[in-house]
């Protein structure tokens, strides 16, 4: 039976590969005027390009949304180089990682290398509505951070357990400074337990260091 229907489906799709010549030529022999009409074309030939350029501007827009987008996110935060005694410290604990922009930025580095550089936009995007005390700037900023990283649709969800969700669809009825504080803790633990030990271990930590270190012997 199976053989019959895969036989049976073989010519059904012949059938239709044949008869779509026929249809084309068909509806050419109709004549140009139609379908090939646009408005910037008073001649209505077939070789109009209207609907090419229109192709073209959409795709424009749809890049030039995307580079904004992208624009959105620094690629770093501003900071000065770091000392060598400063990447010693990073050694000694996550939190003194964290604490200044430099170990953040050579941390997010070595993220983006592993594809979970959301991990630390979500936590510094939560860093930052803690800051903010106007109400509906805090309202804009929650609903954007949940579109980013919570949102099971956006491509920078990060991984939160179901608890944690819940937590936050109910803080999202009345966004605050602290909506995403169970979130954001559940993430700082995860980059410590999971990327952190990776890190110290990287070429970007070891050679950081070794050039931190070889520049103090030469001063």
């Amino acid at each position: 039976p199976m053989g019959s229907e895969r036989m049976e489906m073989r010519k059904r799709q012949m059938s239709t590969a044949q008869e779509t010549p026929g249809a084309a030529q068909a509806q050419h022999s109709t004549g140009n005027r139609g379908s090939n009409a646009c408005c910037f074309c008073w001649c209505c030939c077939c070789s109009c390009s209207c609907l090419t350029v229109r192709n073209q501007e959409e795709e424009r827009a749809r890049r030039t949304s995307h580079e904004l987008q992208a624009e959105g996110i620094p690629n770093c935060e501003e900071s000065p180089a770091p000392t060598l005694e400063e990447v010693n410290a990073w050694a000694q604990s996550f939190d003194k990682l964290m604490l200044t922009p430099a170990g953040r930025n050579a941390f997010r580095e070595f993220l983006r290398t592993e594809f979970s550089e959301e991990n630390m936009l979500f936590w510094m995007a939560c860093e930052e509505l803690k800051q903010e005390s106007n109400k509906s700037v805090i309202e804009e900023k929650a609903r954007l951070i949940y579109e980013d990283y919570i949102s099971i649709l956006s491509p920078k969800e990060v991984s939160l357990d179901s608890r944690v969700r819940e937590v936050i669809n109910r803080n999202m009825l009345e966004p605050s400074q602290h909506t995403f504080d169970d979130a954001q803790l559940q993430i700082y633990t995860l980059m410590h337990r999971d990327s952190y030990p990776r890190f110290m271990n990287s070429a970007i930590y070891k050679d950081l260091l070794q050039s931190l270190s070889e520049k103090s012997i030469e001063a």
